[in-house]
């Protein structure tokens, strides 16, 4: 199959491609690397802290009690404006209960076990989320890559008119930028439909606060929680008076009851403690694509109704689709795998894209030795510094300094590439014996 475009359009698609690839080629590999990584985020969880409770299911009673025990570590009293548990999954069998202070795992009688510690992989989600920066300038630099990386995609299909017909063209043994482009090729067409995918769902995600912001500003009068209760539900007014504990098991019985197609797989208290608290139980729907539906219960354990991730209009139910199927959590173990092999193609693609612009500039006359070899540095130092983080989580433990760790190895690489490539051609120019570098 041969896409009919003319001359000048295809001349006009490769310059817009290659433009769009050098503003984010760096730090789109970052966000494909780390992506790639972070599949496996209840996996790595799990090898972090090896020790922790496990177990397939938890009964009512004992939750409650777990969150008992909790609220009476608070100071002076549950504080916490927020209470979250963790209910056991297929990929995480662990009972987690965490507040606005502190995050501890409980065993099945309800006992607090431990704190938990998974600082490496909250590091490694908060890299590809949001690149370490703060929310809202990260999230929203990352959702700007993904729609990048739309455009990127389209133009490369514009930029190669026989595209599809050379689908299967590899010629992977020839040790020049033939091999190179070719990988890039072909890599780039096999996975369209998931880049697409991935860069559409992380776009969404990522300018989660832009968009959020500008709705509430123009048509909220600035309340982000007004703007947002339309697709997740409101939140009734609080009343600060003190009050008991609310029991999560009438909750917890009343979804085994009345929706037993669900899994619930998260609890959610919301001011505990106060007159004004009430619950939500987030559960599972077998077969969907959404994350869950939040069904909402008062302090005493009534239902309230849900807010409609499920049944609700095609914006709410298109908003709950979109973190699983940005990161695959759906499908189990072969979904995974197959995202992880899809995001190593694309990571490989932004990587052979740089070295193919570097490859034309050789050809051209224009040959950027140090960019090159910056490049090489990034290409290595990422995974490398992904590495020498979790060693450094293994070695010296939960509060290690991962950020400066990252960054440090990343940088140190690039300087030693640079460092190798300069000695590389002060020794090629003096065999040579045409110049004589001081």
């Amino acid at each position: 199959m041969t896409i009919a475009l003319s001359k000048e359009t295809v001349r006009k698609a490769i310059s817009a491609h290659s433009a769009l690839g050098l503003v984010c080629c760096a730090l789109l590999y970052l966000i494909c690397a780390t992506g790639t990584a972070i599949v496996l985020y209840e996996e790595w969880q799990r090898f972090e802290q090896r020790d922790a409770p496990e177990m397939t299911a938890i009964a009512p009673a004992a939750i409650q009690r777990g969150i008992e025990n909790v609220l009476a570590t608070e100071s002076d009293g549950p504080t916490t404006t927020h209470l979250y548990v963790h209910l056991p999954t297929e990929d995480l069998p662990r009972t987690t209960i965490t507040t606005d202070t502190q995050a501890v795992h409980i065993d099945e009688s309800g006992s607090i076990a431990m704190p938990e510690e998974n600082a490496w992989a909250e590091f490694l989600l908060a890299l590809h989320y949001r690149l370490n920066l703060p929310a809202v300038v990260g999230m929203s630099l990352v959702g700007l890559f993904g729609a990048m990386l739309v455009a990127l995609t389209i133009s490369g299909i514009a930029a190669h008119p026989r595209i599809f017909r050379d689908a299967f063209r590899l010629r992977a043994r020839r040790g020049d930028d033939v091999a190179t482009l070719d990988w890039h090729n072909r890599l780039a067409v096999w996975t369209i439909p998931f880049a697409l995918a991935i860069a559409l769902t992380g776009t969404m995600i990522g300018l989660f606060y832009i968009s959020g912001s500008g709705l509430a500003a123009s048509a909220y009068g600035g309340d982000s929680e007004a703007a947002l209760a339309p697709v997740f539900g409101g939140e009734p007014e609080g009343d600060a008076s003190p009050a008991p504990i609310p029991d999560v098991a009438p909750a917890l019985s009343y979804m085994v009851r009345e929706y037993p197609e669900t899994r619930p797989y998260y609890v959610i208290l919301h001011d505990p403690g106060t007159a004004g608290q009430h619950m939500q139980i987030v559960a599972e729907h077998p077969r969907r694509l959404i994350f869950g539906e939040y069904y909402a219960f008062s302090g005493d354990g009534e239902f309230h109704g849900t807010a409609g991730m499920a049944d609700g209009t095609v914006g709410q139910q298109l908003a709950a689709s979109t973190y699983n199927l940005h990161f695959g959590n759906y499908g189990g173990l072969p979904v995974k795998i197959a995202y992880i092999l899809f995001g190593l193609a694309m990571t490989i693609v932004v990587a052979t894209g740089t070295f193919i612009w570097l490859d034309k500039r050789d050809r051209a006359g224009k040959p950027s030795t140090y960019l090159r070899a910056s490049w090489w540095g990034l290409v290595i130092g990422v995974p490398g510094g992904m590495a020498a983080t979790l060693i450094a989580r293994l070695t010296l433990g939960n509060d290690a300094p991962f950020i400066a760790i990252f960054w440090a190895v990343g940088l140190l690489t690039i300087g030693l590439w640079l460092i190798r490539t300069k000695r590389t051609q002060t020794t090629s120019i003096n065999r040579d014996g045409a110049i004589l570098v001081k």
